[in-house]
């Protein structure tokens, strides 16, 4: 595989992350720019998670449940520590 496979394959997987990610918020009813600006409030909107958001995620009804643990694992797996952090807390509140 040459460096520009590579690249390729890490944009895809990153893609994938994006979506899961999105796709997992609006699965729990919430908005998840904001989630995202809620942990990482010093950077820019995310150009990547608007357009996951405004063309590849269903409603809720249509989507297939996403269990919390993946969405962790997958934020964790791209070093995404941070909004792994705040999809933590989301679960954490949600089963007070």
């Amino acid at each position: 595989m040459n460096e520009k496979q590579l690249a390729e394959a890490y944009e895809r997987d990153e893609n994938m992350m994006i979506l899961v990610f999105a796709q997992w918020c609006v699965n729990q009813d919430l908005d998840p720019l904001e989630l995202y600006a809620k942990a990482y409030p010093q950077q820019r909107l995310n150009e990547s998670l608007k357009k996951t958001v405004e063309e590849l995620i269903v409603p809720k009804n249509e989507s297939e449940h996403i269990p919390d643990q993946t969405v962790i694992a997958v934020l964790e797996m791209f070093g995404n520590i941070d909004l792994a952090q705040a999809v933590h807390e989301v679960i954490a509140g949600r089963k007070q």
